[in-house]
């Protein structure tokens, strides 16, 4: 065993509970994406489940060898990379939605790559890079986080762009990703006013970007069956909620699960249902649990981070995957529209799940702490911190 714990000391690095958490995902994941696929497998691969099994575990260590790349680079180096990372994303979101993007569901979301044909959403690399970015500006203007044309005009900017231009295909993303932004402004000690202005400007733009766009009338239509009690629930509810009740206290057992035959999606959207079919109650619980402590464990290393763009990198990573996580999940059991939103961590995916590695990574490499991380080149030892009693305020 010492070789091991040797090993593991030397190559995973940060915060190992999150590790741990991580790993127990990754588990938890295969086991239900396993099961929950088998009638796609039918469907499409004449019956080889095996296939997504393969699939579906080759993806997932290719998520968790991104997150150990990302782990071990100095998170302060994100603050430069996140800049060419939002030029980058800006065109590849205008050029999906309005040239070269594959259309799905009447939505103009995914880029096909050349060579290997696989899909991504360049939604993907925007939020990831839009929150660094955001950590980066707000960190650096500490000591004028209250100037509007130095603080304020270029946040709203970025924000604006990003967010209005996801909201045209994907509104739930566009109003994740917005909400997260604001709770990072907040983190970030930017004035109640600001925020406020900033709320104010985004409902104007993304309610008439949302208008233009391709999903208003499927945002209609959502929030309109959720607030209509009056109308039978929608096909992907209502086998949600039978699922959920045919599970009971400790489930069906794996591999039982009679709904993922008739869920759209089992898989992914409403992979939390199956999990609770075929886990019970104790399997729903344990994993809003894990979710829970990886919130805890991410706002810890915000509190020990060294300097504020740590913290506010950290924050605003956990933040948005647990925030959607728990969309998601309360989806699944009625407490909000449909959203089409997967569970991070847990859904089967291509592309996105290298990118949750990659934000798992950051967070990580935020919590090597003040041990191993020490000023680099050109940069005094005096990194503004974010106030103790601000930093989860």
């Amino acid at each position: 065993m010492e070789p091991v714990k040797t090993w593991l000391e030397k190559n995973l690095k940060g915060d190992p509970v999150l590790w741990a958490i991580v790993l127990v995902f990754s588990f938890i994941s295969i086991a239900v994406v396993y099961s929950a696929t088998g009638t796609l497998a039918y469907k499409k691969m004449g019956g080889n489940t095996e296939y997504f099994l393969i699939k579906h575990t080759g993806l997932i260590g290719v998520g968790l060898f991104f997150a150990w790349l990302a782990h071990r680079i100095d998170y302060r180096h994100y603050s430069r990379l996140s800049l060419y990372a939002l030029l980058l994303s800006l065109p590849l979101l205008i050029f999906t939605y309005f040239v070269g993007g594959t259309t799905v569901n009447d939505a103009s979301r995914w880029l096909t790559i050349p060579v290997i044909n696989q899909t991504f959403q360049p939604s993907d690399l925007a939020k990831l890079a839009l929150i660094s970015h955001l950590a980066s500006m707000l960190s650096r203007r500490q000591q004028y986080i209250d100037n509007f044309t130095t603080t304020l005009l270029p946040v709203i900017l970025w924000i604006g762009a990003i967010c209005g231009i996801i909201v045209l295909s994907n509104a739930s993303t566009a109003l994740l990703l917005f909400f997260t932004c604001l709770l990072l402004m907040f983190i970030g000690r930017v004035p109640l006013k600001h925020i406020l202005l900033t709320i104010l400007i985004g409902v104007t733009v993304g309610g008439g970007a949302l208008t233009l766009g391709q999903r208003w009338g499927t945002v209609q239509k959502r929030i309109e069956s959720f607030t209509d009690k009056s109308k039978p629930l929608p096909f992907q509810l209502e086998h949600s909620m039978i699922a959920i009740a045919g599970g009971g206290p400790i489930g069906k057992g794996p591999g039982n699960s009679t709904e993922r035959n008739i869920l759209p999606h089992p898989y992914s959207d409403f992979i939390y249902a199956i999990i609770i079919e075929e886990y019970g109650m104790v399997g729903g619980v344990f994993v809003l649990f894990l979710y829970l402590a990886f919130l805890y464990r991410g706002l810890l290393t915000v509190m020990r981070s060294y300097g504020a763009f740590g913290g506010l990198l950290s924050a605003g990573l956990c933040f948005s995957l647990v925030l959607q996580a728990m969309v998601n999940m309360g989806v699944a059991v009625g407490l909000g529209p449909i959203t089409g939103l997967p569970l991070p961590m847990l859904s089967m995916g291509g592309t996105s799940l290298i990118f949750t590695g990659i934000s798992i990574g950051i967070i990580l490499s935020v919590s090597r702490g003040d041990r191993e991380i020490r000023p680099m080149a050109g940069e005094a030892d005096d990194t503004p911190r974010i106030p103790k009693q601000t930093a989860l305020a």
